[in-house]
């Protein structure tokens, strides 16, 4: 992956300097909040992450209150001021320089449209820090994106994750990066989403779903469009920027694989629970990032039509 050409973003709060004592653990398959109590669905999948990445479930499911948005204890912001801007050591410039593709690209994409993209702002933090979604982020959330904030919150431990423990890549490859940008990208797609008032409706439909496996697959399918989104990205980046290199798209493609529902499932059980998935199989993932990254088009990331295969 090819960064130097990248515009960096002032758009990231670097809270790592707080700490908080929960560092080293990594969340699932990335996400957002969607609105409702822990389903059963929910529980199980979340002890069979816990499970796949040698993290404490009690610490997911206490993260996916916060995600969907249960009753949790508010964090106090800190007395002293938060650093904003672009961070000067290797992990934050990257991140900055990822953050700043997705700046350009989708401001591009949403003026053709007529449209006026606002950027979201990134928080990097270790361990454990305040969100406006539930009142704490922990690094064994993993990365999800905050609608109440508009922020992406990312424990940048996380990107040790890949390679460890999802295998997407190997550590400190330059085809690595580019995985560790799918994460961000894919975020970000969760923020587009918001913009164009597609978590509005997803929220509002999952609430009038019928139950917890209609609920879930409303989720999948915001899930496997921020993926689609991510491909987007991707494409918008390697005509403006050159940005990819031999093994990048296909370490991204692994890593989406790796984190599919059906991989974490069969890797802790042995059974696959396709009404519990929420993030979507590792074949969906792959082709949803695959068809972004071929179309280069927001229109072909409708993962709500009724025709679209997922």
């Amino acid at each position: 992956m090819r960064l130097d050409d990248l515009p960096e973003s002032g758009n990231i709060e670097d809270r790592r300097a707080e700490g908080g004592g929960f560092g080293g653990g990594g969340g699932g398959g990335f996400g957002l909040p969607m609105g409702g109590g822990l389903g059963v669905g929910t529980i199980v999948v979340l002890g069979l992450v816990g499970w796949a990445l040698g993290i404490d479930p009690s610490l997911l499911l206490g993260g996916a209150e916060i995600l969907s948005g249960g009753n949790q204890p508010r964090v106090e912001q800190p007395s002293r001021p938060r650093q904003t801007g672009a961070p000067q050591d290797d992990t934050g410039r990257f991140v900055s320089r990822v953050l700043g593709s997705t700046e350009v690209v989708w401001k591009d994409i949403f003026a053709k449209s007529g449209q006026t993209y606002r950027a979201p702002t990134l928080i990097i933090y270790r361990g454990t820090t305040d969100a406006r979604c539930g009142g704490v982020a922990r690094s064994s959330m993993g990365p999800f994106y905050c609608p109440n904030d508009q922020k992406v919150y990312l424990d940048t431990s996380f990107f040790d994750q890949i390679a460890s423990r999802f295998g997407g890549c190997d550590v400190g490859s330059k085809s690595c990066q580019f995985a560790q940008a799918y994460v961000i990208a894919h975020e970000v797609g969760h923020h587009v989403q918001n913009l164009l008032g597609v978590l509005t409706r997803a929220h509002q439909s999952e609430q009038a779903a019928g139950g917890r496996v209609e609920a879930n697959r409303i989720q999948v399918r915001v899930e496997l469009q921020a993926d689609c989104f991510a491909g987007v990205w991707a494409n918008h980046s390697n005509e403006q920027w050159h940005l990819l290199q031999p093994g990048d798209i296909e370490a991204a493609l692994r890593t989406a694989a790796a984190i599919g529902d059906d991989t974490l499932q069969r890797r802790s059980q042995g059974t696959v629970v396709p009404d519990s998935f929420t993030h979507g199989s590792s074949e969906q993932r792959v082709r949803w990032f695959n068809t972004g990254f071929k179309g280069g088009t927001v229109e072909g990331c409708n993962t709500f039509s009724p025709t679209a295969r997922l």
